[in-house]
């Protein structure tokens, strides 16, 4: 998924599996305002229970302050590249400020299409191809297609948080199969996603490669779940936004290379991360062409479609944005080994290396609680990373780190960490 400041969302409902007190809430957390029950309040109890995720709870208080090194959100610090602002900017001189189509102006949905049959060597039908806004709002209106109650949603985790969210405020009951940290790396087979699905289960959420572990889903693990998905009727929700962002390769492997019109499948994307375009909140989806009139349908009750002047911008992306793809995967190659440098060899730390995204996901053995260590981290180095318990079940000795800043900042916030970690700070938490 997507990630970024505008789509930070309030994103940590409690799990139905949890008993009430919220044991996720670690030492140090804020507590929330309790809910108010009974015949006077007509607000529903899922709305209600969510609670902030705890990359922005952490980040908000000191997001505009210059001494922090923000390694927190999923962004890194180099502008949109110039010739993209500059054809948004002439879209607005040029007074185009009105409506468009509501599932993106055709221009922009055909420019998709040839860029994805350019790099998959396939024949995308344009009219699958529907731009509702950011890739966040593709991905909640793919789950809103799929949910009814006692359905169930199966998330590849370690996850997004905003992705848990958008299965449960539409009364999706959710589950969760963890990919596992091998000594080559992170991994899950299809065979055991599939093991994790339940007679109730309607949609299976894959994000490849991942936020924040950097797992990428081999391809033929990729034709096993699509066929099973093919084969029950469960709609498989792929979340592709880091294609680009891959360490052995050009592009990761996409199941819009195996998937036809018919299958059960939508493949979310979108502009962020490949172009550095978090902001804009600009995605796309690939989905079953029979319904390109329920996308237009509920993209209209969500913003009425992506910012006109924008997709301008977008177009010129996909036109002319191999270059400045080339110039970011060559930054983050080379981030990715600083990090690996820095953390291999310290005794404090285990990291298993990603291939693919621009995150570390490392584990710290020796602590409670990630929101105490990343609280402490903050306080008294400057360093703002994402506390691991809000990525999924199981991840409260991790932290994400993201790796998409310049050189010097990124450097910088590595050594904080490091000398934290050599004073022991992190034992106190």
């Amino acid at each position: 998924m997507p990630s970024g400041w505008s789509t930070a969302g309030w994103a940590c409902p409690p799990r139905r599996d949890e008993p009430v007190g919220n044991p996720r809430r670690s030492r140090g957390e804020p507590v929330t305002d309790s809910v108010t029950d009974g015949p006077g309040n007509p607000f529903r109890p899922e709305l209600e229970a969510l609670e902030q995720n705890g990359i922005t709870k952490l980040a908000f208080p000191r997001m505009d302050d210059p001494d922090v090194i923000p390694l927190w959100f999923g962004e890194g610090d180099m502008a949109t590249p110039a010739f993209i602002r500059e054809a948004a900017m002439r879209a607005l001189d040029e007074g185009d400020t009105f409506y468009t189509h509501t599932r993106g102006r055709p221009e922009l949905r055909t420019a998709i299409k040839h860029y994805l049959d350019a790099l998959y060597g396939i024949d995308v039908d344009p009219d699958r191809i529907s731009v509702p806004g950011s890739a966040m709002l593709g991905i909640t209106i793919a789950v809103q297609m799929v949910a009814s109650p006692g359905s169930r949603g199966l998330i590849v985790s370690p996850n997004w948080p905003n992705i848990e969210t958008a299965f449960r405020v539409a009364g999706v009951e959710v589950d969760f199969i963890r990919q596992r940290e091998t000594p080559g790396g992170w991994t899950l087979d299809a065979a055991e996603i599939i093991a994790a699905v339940q007679p109730e289960t309607r949609a299976i959420f894959v994000n490849s490669p991942c936020n924040p572990t950097g797992w990428m889903m081999p391809r033929e693990d990729q034709r096993e779940l699509l066929a099973f998905c093919r084969e029950r009727g469960v709609l498989l929700i792929a979340d592709e936004v880091y294609h680009r962002t891959v360490y052995e390769a050009r592009v990761a492997p996409s199941f819009l290379e195996l998937a036809g019109d018919a299958d059960p499948m939508i493949v979310v994307n979108g502009f962020s991360k490949a172009w550095a375009m978090t902001g804009w909140r600009i995605g796309w989806v690939v989905a079953p062409k029979r319904h390109a009139v329920q996308w237009a349908l509920l993209s209209e009750c969500f913003n009425t479609g992506a910012t006109v002047f924008g997709q301008q911008g977008a177009i010129a992306a996909l036109e002319n944005g191999e270059g400045a793809i080339a110039s970011l995967q060559q930054r983050y190659q080379e981030n990715r080994a600083r990090v690996i440098q820095a953390f291999s060899n310290h005794s404090e730390i285990e990291l298993t290396a990603p291939t693919g995204a621009f995150y570390a996901f490392p584990r710290v053995p020796a602590i409670q609680s990630s929101w105490d260590f990343a609280q402490a981290l903050l306080d008294e180095t400057n360093v703002g990373v994402s506390p691991g318990y809000t990525f999924g079940p199981g991840n409260d000795q991790h932290f994400r780190l993201c790796f998409a800043q310049s050189e010097r900042p990124l450097q910088s916030g590595l050594e904080r960490i490091l000398d934290f970690l050599d004073r022991g700070r992190h034992r106190k938490t």
